[in-house]
């Protein structure tokens, strides 16, 4: 490796190409960790928004009207407005409101941080997206079926589990995997309430060596690397539930 970083000073004092997240220690730690924490923000809020997609589709169903009227406010909010103004709305105005607690410093800092509200708020944005992906779903499940199962004496709730949602979730693949690739892109948007994620990082990084475009050539190549990633996975796993009839 040490070969490696010393191509990456030399390229930069060869060329003016600076790539300090390589040759640099400080900076490659920063973008490393810059990384993992994008990682470890779109893992759990993809996540919480299939979660909340699969809960918020079953109670789409419900008998109970008000049920019905919440479910379908909240994906009007939330389909509707631009996802950086409900992140502030959570962060600024939300979080405002909430008790403060003391750190291991004697100081005093919100109960929820800046990772915390960016899951919340990324998870309920592609949410209210899945809740109507798997209602399109289950609308697609033949009433036979589910009929088939009411007269076999299965209640909503295993009717809904065991039946209807796997046959659902063969029809949705394409449509929640573009979903999912646009969440982890949304990702980004935690940068404006400083979470440290590869952005955020990044901009650290060209403030401090002028190199805007090195990194944003570097940010443009590692989410094409990531959102790869996903969509390679959600891929092979859509060919591989692939049933006659359904999802073909």
């Amino acid at each position: 490796m040490e070969v490696f970083y010393e191509w990456a000073r030399e390229l930069y004092e060869n060329t003016g190409i600076n790539l300090p997240f390589i040759y640099d220690s400080y900076d490659r730690d920063r973008m490393v960790e810059g990384f993992l924490m994008t990682v470890k923000l779109s893992v759990t809020c993809l996540f919480f928004s299939v979660i909340i997609g699969i809960i918020g589709a079953w109670l789409q169903n419900s008998p109970l009207i008000w049920t019905r009227r919440f479910v379908n406010g909240y994906i009007q909010l939330f389909r509707n407005t631009p996802p950086l103004v409900q992140l502030y709305f959570f962060y600024f105005a939300i979080g405002t409101l909430l008790p403060k607690v003391t750190n291991e410093y004697g100081g005093q800092e919100p109960i929820l941080g800046g990772f915390a509200w960016a899951v919340i708020s990324l998870s309920f944005f592609a949410g209210a997206f899945n809740v109507e992906i798997f209602r399109s779903g289950i609308e697609a499940v033949p009433k036979s079926t589910i009929e088939a199962a009411e007269a076999l004496g299965f209640s909503r709730l295993h009717i809904y589990k065991d039946i209807t949602l796997p046959l659902a979730f063969r029809v949705v693949l394409p449509a929640l995997n573009n979903n999912l690739v646009n969440l982890v892109k949304t990702t980004t948007l935690a940068y404006a309430i400083a979470v440290p994620e590869m952005l955020y990082e990044a901009n650290q990084i060209w403030s401090d060596n002028v190199n805007v475009t090195e990194m944003m050539i570097f940010l443009l190549l590692i989410y094409f690397f990531l959102v790869g990633i996903l969509v390679w996975g959600m891929n092979k796993w859509e060919r591989a539930l692939k049933i006659p009839g359904f999802g073909a």
